[in-house]
């Protein structure tokens, strides 16, 4: 009987759990959550803030599938080092293993700023325990500065919104989201923010503190009861690096998603993989990704034969009501089509479909544009005159839905 051991409590041990199980009934499965909590959904933390949803939905499964499943969760538990084939806890805990799989995730990066000592109420925005301090320290009072306008920085500013008298969110980016976006696009969100009452300074950050006032890049001040940081993450790659495993940016994977180390896989967040869409490698900390990653690990460490090869950069996120999706590169010749706040950007480069970006109502059948890139479909070999224009599934053959989408005939 094998024992399994997964390390880390996202959806990349989710879709491990599910690869084992659909693979090997019988082996042992041991889960080790640094956090003392299920496997849950980092990004609807905000959603808890507005109220919209509540700590025992964010779960991903409930306690009796685990129980259901065979799986032992060491919650509040830390991995603290790897020897030979026994994960060493924090507790102590020897837990022996056959196949592991390493799913640390990431953790936020706080810059060094001058005087960010003298800061009493300051957070960062990734964990329900984040968010429940973030909930207790917020009064309807509450001035909030959030250094960083990306994804996690905007989020908490929609999360906060109603809870508090002002925020004001800084980047030394020129733009919001702008890993994601270009000027254009991201010029329509930030209207969509300002319409909301988030304050933007954008080419600007703090420079200095002195208590709750930040001194910015561009010589102002702002002062401020709460201070977020959301600058950005690190990958957690410290355990496999620590026993030699290839480690660039983030840990490096075959598509098998097997690490250089003998018997430990690793997927999602501290996984640096090939992102087909440009043709390098890069990390994507991205659900769908990491659940596919990790049901990959999954069946392989269970004795399946299992790739994952086809992983693109994707996002779909919505601030007040205004939805975005992008997926891919942003490489190659441009067709678009614009109707008020509503956007649709596709990119296509060597027959093939390299990306999108889609504002607004344009975020609808996206799933259609996603097939194509991930699949890597030859657009010759499809009607995609019609596709980009009207996407349905109608434009494509039975076999090819039988194929690439999900059976749908």
């Amino acid at each position: 009987m094998k024992k399994y051991v997964i390390i880390g409590g996202g959806i990349a041990s989710l879709g491990c759990i599910d690869g084992i199980r659909a693979n090997d009934t019988d082996g042992t499965i041991t889960l080790i959550c640094g956090e003392d909590a299920l496997p849950y959904s980092r990004p609807l933390i905000s959603y808890y803030l507005e109220d919209k949803t509540t700590m025992e939905k964010m779960n991903y499964r409930s306690e009796e599938f685990y129980k259901s499943s065979g799986v032992d969760i060491k919650r509040g538990v830390k991995a603290e080092k790897i020897e030979g084939s026994i994960v060493i806890c924090d507790n102590g805990e020897k837990i022996p293993f056959d196949k592991l799989l390493v799913a640390a995730g990431s953790s936020p990066f706080v810059p060094p700023i001058a005087g960010a000592e003298s800061v009493k109420n300051k957070f960062t925005f990734m964990t329900e325990e984040d968010t429940l301090a973030l909930e207790k320290a917020a009064k309807k009072d509450s001035e909030v500065l959030i250094i960083g306008a990306g994804l996690i920085g905007l989020k908490c500013a929609e999360g906060l919104k109603a809870r508090v008298k002002k925020i004001t969110v800084c980047d030394l980016a020129d733009r919001v989201l702008s890993s994601i976006l270009d000027k254009e696009c991201a010029a329509l969100v930030e209207e969509k923010l300002k319409e909301n009452g988030i304050n933007l300074m954008l080419s600007d950050s703090a420079e200095s503190f002195c208590g709750n006032t930040a001194k910015m890049k561009s010589g102002k001040t702002v002062d401020f009861d709460i201070l977020v940081m959301a600058v950005g993450v690190r990958p957690n790659t410290g355990l496999l690096k620590d026993i030699g495993a290839d480690v660039n940016r983030g840990v490096l994977v075959n598509d098998k998603m097997e690490t250089t180390a003998e018997n430990i896989y690793a997927a999602g967040d501290l996984v640096e993989s090939r992102d087909i869409s440009s043709g390098t490698d890069k990390i994507m900390a991205i659900l769908p990704n990491a659940y596919m990653g990790g049901f990959c690990a999954g069946s392989n460490m269970a004795g399946a034969e299992k790739t994952f090869d086809n992983q693109i950069p994707m996002n779909s996120i919505g601030f007040f009501g205004y939805h975005i999706m992008t997926a891919g590169s942003y490489d190659g010749e441009l067709y678009e089509e614009k109707s008020g706040d509503s956007v649709k950007k596709l990119f296509i480069k060597d027959n093939h479909l390299a990306g999108f970006i889609f504002l607004g109502d344009a975020v609808e059948k996206a799933g259609i544009y996603t097939s194509l890139i991930r699949n890597k479909t030859p657009l010759d070999t499809i009607d995609f005159e019609t596709i980009k224009k009207f996407p349905s599934l109608l434009p494509f053959s039975c076999e090819y839905r039988r194929k690439n989408l999900g059976g749908v005939l």
